[in-house]
């Protein structure tokens, strides 16, 4: 189990994680959101060992991780900039994974390099950044770590092969109970692929959503009245945001659309429309509560 603990952590007179506190289970796929600078990266690297925390605790099966190695052992970190030794080939990084991690296995590697369409014994620097991509997964998945953390992970990677890795890690989370956690700008793809995702904004968890059934937990309104009604005066903790054109109003709000029928049936609209959202307008209308100012972005 993942546990931060009101983690914070600093560079220089940045703060880029406040207080954050975050629970993962063991054998979930949990996706983190956010962002550019929400703490993505900040969190993961701490869980593996890299940053100490300036405050609060990050901890993996009850351990501090940083220069603790055989808690460092169980995790195993896939950045989005990617380091390989000098002039070296995949093959050779596997002498240096074998000793670093107990749970290292050769028929699991030989069976994986086989597989994926890149050259065992090719310099990776002359890789391209999917090429790359793959060689880092292929060398996880070998380490057979308890927990394995993702940052873009699946940048670069054509359609073909991503689907492979997505298959390849649901495997391992089905067959060893592992724990995954994967931070993403794709958030399409997270829906597919997550258990729970956890959105943070300036270095804190704004909310956690279970993907499963997203579509009944979240709904659009789309609606138009008889006469005037103060749409924005109505108070409900569930509205996310509401917006309006010319006479036509719409409401994103959490609840489903059978719940949100009945919530607004009471104001007799001639027009209603209810649509399930995405994760990714989810993650637009959180954002846009707490102050984030999309429509001076998104366009």
């Amino acid at each position: 189990m993942i546990n931060a603990n009101d983690f914070i952590k600093t560079f220089e007179s940045k703060r880029a994680v406040d207080s954050l506190n975050i629970n993962i289970d063991e054998g979930k796929i949990y996706g983190l959101v956010g962002t550019n600078g929400s703490g993505k990266s900040t969190f993961l690297r701490t869980v593996c060992g890299v940053y100490y925390p300036d405050g609060g605790s990050v901890e993996v099966d009850g351990e501090n991780v940083f220069e603790n190695i055989d808690a460092k052992s169980k995790v195993f970190f896939v950045s989005d900039d990617m380091y390989f030794l000098p002039n070296s080939s995949i093959e050779d990084m596997t002498h240096i994974f074998k000793d670093i991690y107990p749970t290292w296995s050769q028929e699991k590697y030989e069976k994986l390099v086989s597989r994926f369409p890149i050259e065992r014994k090719a310099k990776v620097k002359n890789f391209s950044k999917g090429m790359k991509r793959q060689a880092a997964i292929i060398l996880a998945l070998s380490c057979q770590p308890k927990y394995l953390l993702l940052d873009e992970a699946f940048d670069g990677l054509d359609p073909v092969i991503r689907v492979a890795v997505r298959k390849l890690i649901a495997e391992e989370v089905i067959e060893r109970n592992m724990t995954v956690v994967i931070s993403s700008h794709n958030l399409r793809e997270l829906e597919d692929f997550c258990d729970t995702v956890g959105i943070l904004n300036k270095g804190k968890l704004v909310k956690e959503i279970s993907v499963d059934g997203i579509s009944d937990k979240f709904c659009k309104i789309q609606i138009a009245f008889p006469k005037y009604v103060n749409i924005e005066s109505i108070e409900n903790e569930k509205i996310l945001s509401v917006k309006s054109s010319g006479s036509v109003y719409t409401i994103a709000c959490a609840m489903s659309c059978e719940e949100a029928e009945t919530f607004i049936s009471k104001y007799n609209p001639v027009f209603v429309d209810y649509i399930p959202l995405t994760l990714e307008e989810v993650f637009v209308y959180e954002m846009e509560a707490v102050g984030y100012d999309t429509d001076n972005i998104l366009f």
